[in-house]
């Protein structure tokens, strides 16, 4: 089986997928009305652990430029539409999620 990823923008889900079996589901925040999350079929191109800055504990980004799903520093956030269009873990989970995933990894983007 292929994982890959799942993303909805108005849920604030994250799915983690293997095949047709869900493995897991994490709370996000997402992009704002003004940059929003771009929906559409990406890959994760790279991963990088303390990335400094509002990115919390790890940065996976994606296919798509200067868009990834990385870290917070601020937790409070998540469940919300807050980001400049980048997708939002608690550390923890981010953390998680990256060692489930590989660079490769597909990720679907909807509303």
């Amino acid at each position: 089986m292929v994982r890959w990823i799942d993303v909805s923008t108005s849920k604030h889900q994250l799915k983690l997928f293997d095949g047709n079996r869900l493995l897991r589901t994490y709370p996000i925040a997402v992009g704002k009305i003004l940059s929003p999350t771009p929906s559409g079929t990406y890959t994760i191109i790279n991963k990088q652990l303390h990335p400094g800055g509002p990115f919390g504990v790890l940065w996976m980004g994606l296919s798509k430029p200067h868009y990834g799903i990385h870290g917070t520093n601020n937790p409070a956030s998540i469940g919300r539409n807050v980001s400049h269009g980048c997708i939002r873990m608690h550390n923890k989970d981010v953390l998680e999620l990256s060692s489930r995933v590989s660079i490769g990894t597909r990720v679907v983007i909807h509303k």
